[in-house]
């Protein structure tokens, strides 16, 4: 491949609206689906500064009337709320934020909620070396929405306002730029599809730059920590995974570009149309290519977890067992079976340190795991052991065919197991209602 000059001026990765999007979820534990998110924000780049934003929520009623809305707990302070332009009520505590709408909406109306807001984040936020920033995984603490619905998929346009002599990326296409008169500049970043705001995110700073066309496809590669790092070697193999992973799922690159922003330590994050790679995770990558994972990792998560979403966490095992599981996949292919077996025995020790515990669960068990590491241990490695379990099962030709059947089935949507289940069925004679029940359900 060739690689483009190395600039500062920086061209990042949409999500077109190539895929059609997901229709409101009628949730359990809710009653209002959001439609989009319009935020106008003044990041600040200083440890202890205060973000300035304002945000326009348009969201729809569904399943019961409603007279509230509850947004995740975060640390700003909010003001001037208005309810389609009449002014409304909203309090804040360690439970959420709460908007009183003044009246009751009915099911089927759609309104927009308005405010202002400031603050600094409590969670997030990671300063550069160089000076900016970048966010990861807690939007719902430099905004408001809402953390764990991640089946609640909606649109976002963001604004950024950014120093004139500094890079952006946010979410979805750079559509525009607006230079202030006070040395700064606004930039508008916009989602062609819908997405979980827990991929929400943006990075502001000096950025080194590079991309590289293949097709239909347009790879940028930022590297942010302030280092001359070779994105050539750093980032070389994203073309061939692209290609691996389109023909894995059945469809091409959601949007067909793509970002991958180099951070220092160990940082692994994917979001809306790119991801975050920590430069030291990388770097033991580098130095032994056959246990690479995290650029596997972060970008099968495009396919399985940013275009095909579990409904709720209960699910989860589907963004991130798909995603342990692609890494083995790709491994196998560019090194070998016993690559992809020494892959799948990392997942094994995981899982089986974890039933020496004494814990260990359904793949959709919907109870509070005790520690991260366990809830890894369960809804990424042993997802990743029933895929390969089924791939075993149903042979090579009925695996791969059920999982891009429901991989094209389910694009720009939301999934649950069943929705899983039936695709797979669907793709092979065998009954694999007993391999469900005893992995996934706990039933068996």
């Amino acid at each position: 491949m060739i690689l483009r000059g190395l600039t500062r001026t920086v061209v990042v990765s949409a999500f077109a609206a190539c895929l059609i999007g997901a229709a409101p979820v009628v949730r359990e534990d809710g009653d209002f689906d959001v439609v989009s998110y319009e935020v106008d924000l003044t990041p600040a780049l200083s440890v202890d500064g205060v973000f300035d934003g304002r945000e326009a929520i348009r969201f729809a009623v569904v399943g019961a009337p409603i007279a509230a809305l509850e947004f995740s707990p975060n640390a700003l302070t909010i003001a001037n709320a208005t309810l389609d332009g009449v002014p409304v009520g909203v309090t804040s505590d360690a439970s959420g934020v709460h908007v009183d709408l003044g009246r009751v909406l009915p099911v089927g109306e759609q309104a927009t909620l308005r405010f202002a807001y400031s603050g600094k984040p409590a969670r997030g936020i990671t300063q550069l070396p160089e000076g900016g920033l970048y966010t990861a995984y807690f939007a719902c603490d430099w905004m408001v929405c809402r953390q764990d619905t991640p089946g609640d998929k909606a649109r976002i346009a963001l604004w950024l306002t950014v120093p004139a002599g500094m890079d952006s990326l946010g979410p979805g296409m750079l559509t525009g730029s607006i230079a202030l008169s006070e040395g700064t500049r606004v930039d508008r970043w916009v989602s062609g599809q819908d997405y979980a705001p827990y991929l929400y995110g943006f990075a502001v700073g000096k950025f080194r730059a590079a991309s590289v066309s293949t097709g239909d496809t347009e790879l940028a590669f930022l590297d942010a920590t302030g280092d001359r790092n070779d994105l050539e070697r750093a980032f070389g193999n994203t073309p061939d995974l692209v290609a691996f992973l389109s023909d894995r799922a059945g469809f091409a690159l959601p949007g067909g570009r793509y970002t991958q922003l180099l951070v220092p330590e160990y940082e692994a994050q994917e979001a809306t149309s790119y991801s975050l790679i920590g430069a030291k995770a990388l770097a033991r990558d580098l130095e032994r290519p056959d246990e690479e994972w995290i650029v596997v990792h972060e970008l099968a998560h495009q396919w399985w977890g940013n275009a095909i979403t579990c409904a709720s966490w209960q699910d989860f095992w589907l963004n991130e067992g798909f995603a342990t599981f692609m890494t083995a996949a790709w491994k196998e292919q560019r090194y070998g079976r016993a690559a992809y077996d020494a892959e799948l025995d990392v997942a094994r020790k995981r899982i089986a340190a974890a039933r020496e515990k004494g814990y260990d669960k359904p793949l959709a068990w919907n109870g509070k795991y005790p520690s991260l590491g366990l809830r890894r241990a369960v809804q990424y490695s042993k997802g990743a052991l029933f895929l390969d379990h089924l791939r075993q099962a149903m042979g090579e030709r009925a695996f791969w065919a059920g999982i891009r059947a429901y991989s094209r089935a389910h694009a720009g949507g939301t999934v649950t197991s069943a929705d899983f289940q039936r695709s797979m069925q669907a793709a092979t004679r065998r009954d694999l209602g007993p391999e469900f029940a005893t992995w996934v359900y706990g039933d068996g």
